[in-house]
């Protein structure tokens, strides 16, 4: 029973973070938390779903950024700039999670998801801001289509030091705030923004991953359980990304994160 939920998380998580770019760990840590004790038969500690979840997100990412990447849509240059904040950004938020009671977890992680639900509903009627960034990028896409965008080295810092805390700390990836980020400031094309949120996700989780190993956070028998399925879902997910509109999927996420936030904000003021 354990290697079946193991197996349906992590697939579930990777293929949706990747369909959506949000990494799966936001999937992964409430079903490790709350579905943990009946399917594995234990209370599963929040620094242990953090830890682990990062850890599966290694693999996940790395399957989605290789997909995505064989689709020429993954934007190696800023990709990398984001990452020399968030990377440490993610040791530091995985630094800091030892420190966070369950309770305060429960909560903070319940507005986070609130907070993300928010967005993904909004997100279509947000329009990219025209900003002129020093610099300017173009993409072209499977229909010969141009897109331009741009990026400031300062902002894109910033942006990659607090997603990459973010992601320590909850050990969600980073790329639900990535995402809309690069959108809306400098202007990405969604599947540029995908893809690249993957890659930065891959390199920073490996980070993270590291800082709750020397911590003792990290259960590798629940990473074996989970990385098989969630590399298969990295790939399924980007492979679902290139071929079909996510409009439903998309709402499917919203109501999910809406429930799954109102149960942990719930729980954490019992």
């Amino acid at each position: 029973m354990s290697f079946l939920f193991y197996t349906v998380v992590g697939l579930l998580a990777a293929t949706l973070g990747s369909l959506v770019g949000l990494g799966g760990g936001i999937v992964i840590v409430p079903a490790l938390i709350y579905l943990g004790p009946y399917f594995v038969g234990q209370e599963i500690s929040v620094s242990t779903a953090v830890g682990t979840s990062l850890a599966v997100l290694i693999f996940t990412a790395f399957s989605s950024t290789w997909a995505f990447h064989k689709q020429r849509k993954v934007d190696f240059r800023s990709g990398w700039l984001y990452f020399l904040t968030c990377g440490p950004g993610a040791m530091l938020g995985s630094y800091m999670t030892q420190f966070v009671d369950a309770k305060s977890f429960q909560l903070a992680f319940g507005i986070f998801m609130l907070v993300m639900a928010i967005l993904l509903i909004i997100k279509d009627r947000l329009k990219p801001l025209s900003l002129k960034w020093p610099i300017q990028r173009t993409y072209t896409d499977a229909e010969g289509l141009v897109h331009s965008y741009g990026y400031g080295v300062l902002p894109a810092l910033s942006i990659g030091l607090l997603v990459g805390i973010i992601s320590g700390l909850f050990g969600i990836g980073g790329g639900s705030l990535f995402v809309p980020a690069m959108m809306i400031l400098f202007r990405y094309p969604p599947h540029v923004a995908t893809a690249t949120s993957m890659f930065v996700i891959f390199l920073s989780s490996i980070m993270g991953t590291v800082t709750h190993l020397s911590l003792g956070e990290v259960d590798g028998w629940m990473v074996l359980g989970l990385a098989p399925s969630a590399l298969v879902g990295g790939w399924l997910g980007a492979k679902i990304a290139n071929a079909l509109s996510s409009k439903k999927l998309m709402w499917v996420l919203r109501i999910t994160f809406f429930v799954v936030a109102i149960r942990m904000i719930s729980e954490a003021w019992k």
